[in-house]
C-alpha cells in the first residue's frame, strides 16, 4: 500500500487506460461473466459494449432459445459467425460472445485478426453455481444439466485456452476487480490499448 493509500485509507484507483485500438472480445463458458465484465470494462474504457447474442436476437426478432428450437444450432452458429464478423468490422469496443462462439475456427481467426480474445476462465463449480437457477440456456435443457455443463466444459476448455489472453474468474472477485484483472492482462498488449 502506498503512503497516499495509507493516509486516505482507500485503495488508489486503477490507472485509466486511454485509446482502444482493437475490439476486446470476451470469450468463455456460459456463466463465466462475459456480459457483466464486458459491460463494466466498456464503461471503464468509455467504449461501446456489444453483445453478439443480443445482436442475433435483434436481427431474428426471436430469443436464442427460440432460434435453437425453430432453426437448430447449426443455423444459429452460422448467424453467430456473420454477426461477430460484422461487429468486428463496424466499430471498436468490448464484444461479449456466446459460450460456443470461440469454438469455431473461423471465429477464432477473425477475432485474432481484428481484435483480441480474452478468456474468462472460471472453473466448473463457479459456472454451475451461476447457471443452475436459470432456464435461459438452451444447451442445458437436458435431463441432467450438471452433467451436460461438465461435458461442455471439458470439451471447450482446450479451445478457450487458445485465446490471446486468459483471466481467472474465481467467483469471488467483484465485477470491478475482474475489470482490473482484464486491464492488467492487457497491459502486455500495446496493440490493443494505449495507456494514458
Amino acid at each position: 500500500m502506498s503512503e497516499k493509500e495509507q493516509i486516505s485509507g482507500q485503495k488508489a484507483a486503477a490507472p485509466v487506460p486511454g485509446k482502444l485500438k482493437k475490439t476486446i472480445v470476451m470469450v468463455g463458458m456460459m456463466g463465466a461473466g462475459k456480459t457483466a465484465v464486458g459491460r463494466a470494462l466498456a464503461a471503464r474504457l468509455n467504449a461501446p459494449f456489444l453483445d453478439s447474442d443480443h445482436e442475433i436476437e435483434a436481427a431474428a426478432n426471436m430469443t436464442i432459445p427460440e432460434i435453437f428450437a425453430r432453426d437448430g444450432e447449426p443455423f444459429f452458429r452460422q448467424k453467430e459467425r456473420q454477426v461477430i464478423a460484422r461487429l468486428l468490422e463496424e466499430e471498436r469496443g468490448v464484444l461479449s460472445t456466446g459460450g460456443g462462439a470461440f469454438l469455431a475456427e473461423e471465429n477464432r481467426q477473425v477475432i485474432t485478426a481484428k481484435g483480441v480474445s480474452v478468456w474468462l476462465n472460471a472453473d466448473l463449480e463457479v459456472l454451475w453455481n451461476r447457471v443452475r437457477h436459470r432456464d435461459t440456456r438452451p444447451l442445458l435443457r437436458t435431463a441432467d444439466p450438471r452433467a451436460t455443463l461438465s461435458n461442455l466444459y471439458h470439451q471447450r476448455v482446450p479451445l478457450y485456452a487458445k485465446a490471446d489472453v486468459a483471466v481467472v474468474s474465481d467467483g469471488q472477485a467483484s465485477i470491478e476487480t475482474m475489470v482490473d484483472r482484464v486491464l492488467d492482462a492487457l497491459k502486455a498488449r500495446p496493440d490493443v490499448l494505449e495507456w494514458n
